[in-house]
């Protein structure tokens, strides 16, 4: 669902971008005045698993299209709704820099699709309230399951919004929308599959993660050496038995313009400086003389930048605490 620069006019990008800024200020505000950072740490790894999980494209039976896991909802669930939309806005970033996946100029909505409904009304609305204090593991696959599927149907449903609301493409906006809704509906169905078998893992090995007045399981630093594990694994393993099929929203652009049309990119700011930095454009290495070897390294040097940069941020705005607790007794999750 990673929107391209050509989707968006400079005016719609500016006010839906301030929107995702100003959630992206509320969350460190409130992460800061949380006072807990324990689940901090879990970030940057979290956020390395979710960027080598939307490496993995799977196929649509019937469709000929593709969709990949988002993980806004797993993050919300793991470490709180705020420290997940800054975890979302770092795998996007990335994605965008080095990979030129989604344009820089429509950063910020595809930070508000991808990330804003998932870990706000995704988790808080909808995964929170079915799961609930009785949390069992049928609850949260209910939830996963809903949360997800609403969530990428409100994230679908802003795609086209932006287009028609920009007026710079020639697309049909009742076409467009008769696409992107059920082919989003058949990925969320899967994300919530996905979504739901993660968590549940981590509800099996440390409950009270999930759980409030739950048994602790193992400490937060093993967990966070799977998850790292897991994220290796899948960007420089897995990665290369993604579907090379259009991902939902190329797919409906292509049915609805025709197939073999292409969006015509302006050659302005935004293109010039994804054009230097994306030095794995297309999730692979021009260098490597196996296609796959250079999915694996991209996979694998994409998942410790998400890392890095996550890590950086909170020491730059001093998320990490001198002196704070780094037990796992915080569940305050905003």
């Amino acid at each position: 669902m990673h929107m391209a620069d050509a989707l968006v006019s400079p005016y719609v990008a500016g006010v839906v971008g301030a929107a995702s800024l100003g959630v992206g200020a509320y969350s460190v505000y409130r992460i800061k005045r949380k006072g807990d950072d324990s689940r901090i740490p879990l970030m940057g790894v979290m956020g390395a698993f979710v960027f080598a999980g939307q490496m993995i494209n799977f196929a649509i039976p019937g469709t000929g299209s593709s969709g990949h896991l988002c993980g806004g909802l797993m993050l919300a669930a793991l470490l709180g709704p705020c420290e997940a939309f800054i975890t979302m806005m770092a795998v996007l970033l990335v994605q965008c820099l080095l990979f030129a996946d989604g344009g820089l100029m429509a950063y910020g909505c595809n930070v508000w699709n991808m990330a804003f409904y998932a870990c706000f009304f995704g988790y808080l609305c909808v995964f929170r309230p079915i799961v609930g204090k009785k949390t069992t593991k049928g609850r949260i696959v209910c939830g996963s399951l809903i949360g997800c599927v609403l969530s990428l149907q409100l994230g679908a449903f802003s795609v086209v919004l932006e287009t028609v609301m920009s007026g710079v493409t020639w697309l049909s906006p009742l076409v467009f929308l008769s696409l992107m809704q059920p082919i989003h509906l058949a990925i969320g169905i899967v994300e919530g599959i996905i979504t739901a078998c993660v968590l549940i893992f981590v509800y099996s090995v440390k409950p009270g993660l999930i759980a409030e007045g739950q048994s602790e399981g193992i400490s937060l630093r093993r967990l966070a050496v799977i998850f790292a594990a897991a994220a290796l694994f899948v960007g420089g393993g897995l990665s290369v038995l993604a579907s090379s099929r259009p991902d939902g929203l190329e797919w409906s652009i292509y049915n609805t313009a025709g197939e073999n049309t292409e969006l015509d990119e302006e050659q302005g700011i935004s293109h010039q400086v994804i054009d230097r930095t994306a030095i794995f454009d297309g999730y692979s290495v021009d260098s490597f003389e196996s296609e796959n070897a250079g999915t694996r390294f991209s996979g694998i040097v994409g998942s410790v930048a998400v890392g890095v940069l996550l890590v950086g941020f909170c020491c730059v705005f001093r998320l990490f605490r001198r002196g704070a607790r780094h037990d796992d007794s915080g569940k305050d999750y905003n």
